[in-house]
């Protein structure tokens, strides 16, 4: 039994690999160092999306720092409550009202991008259709049946998916080139929410390889000196 279970953990990586591929997700692309697409994404975020979903692990005053936006700003065009700058980046809805109107209390958005990947999220937000047969009238291609409404159709229109399946929008604000940047860009944030020192884990990383190798000379040349008397 035991053996048995290990096998069906190591198997889980590749299974999740296999769904990944058959589902044919769509690069992201995201750029973290590209902060006026953090901007846009937070500010479409908490337009669209925070009605419902929370990022209750980050804090207004931290994205605010990170992203360049000034507290002033934050407090006037992100914070729809009066929480304070401080605080947990928490949605308004009460959680037995959602379980009521959507089948299930939405989740939290703050580790998506990386507990499913950001190419997930992007194809995820790019996936509705119209599907009279679900209680809001879409589905989705990457998570059919889905619960939820599709909170973007007043920038994309109504999407309708065509015989060789794929999915024409008209009726929205955007065109498909900018409604796929505005996707790309909500996508962003929420790859930035998921891990906010990403960048300076990297760039720290490069300074670990660094001294190591300056280290690796070093024992290198010490090794030699103390070895060629024993020779």
């Amino acid at each position: 039994m035991k053996k048995l279970l290990i096998a069906l953990v190591a198997l889980l990586p590749s299974l999740a690999m296999a769904s990944s591929e058959h589902l044919h997700l769509e690069k992201a692309n995201i750029d973290l160092h590209d902060k006026a697409s953090l901007q846009r994404g937070v500010d479409l975020f908490q337009h669209y999306c925070s009605g419902c979903h929370s990022t209750q692990y980050q804090r207004y005053e931290r994205v605010a720092t990170d992203l360049g936006i000034s507290f002033d700003d934050m407090r006037k065009n992100y914070m729809f409550t009066d929480v304070k700058i401080g605080e947990l980046m928490q949605n308004a809805i009460p959680k037995k009202d959602a379980a009521k109107w959507f089948g299930t209390t939405p989740p939290d958005l703050t580790l998506v991008a990386r507990a499913r990947g950001e190419d997930w999220v992007y194809s995820y937000l790019k996936g509705f259709y119209q599907d009279p047969s679900r209680p809001f009238g879409v589905n989705n291609k990457v998570f059919p049946s889905v619960g939820m409404p599709h909170v973007l159709q007043e920038l994309q229109g109504l999407p309708v998916e065509q015989e060789d399946g794929t999915t024409v929008a008209t009726g929205g604000k955007l065109n498909a080139e900018e409604y796929d940047q505005a996707v790309r860009d909500i996508t962003g944030f929420l790859a930035y929410s998921a891990e906010p020192v990403k960048l300076e884990r990297q760039a720290l990383g490069w300074w670990v390889l660094g001294f190591l190798f300056v280290f690796f000379i070093i024992a290198y040349l010490l090794k030699k000196e103390y070895w060629k008397d024993v020779h």
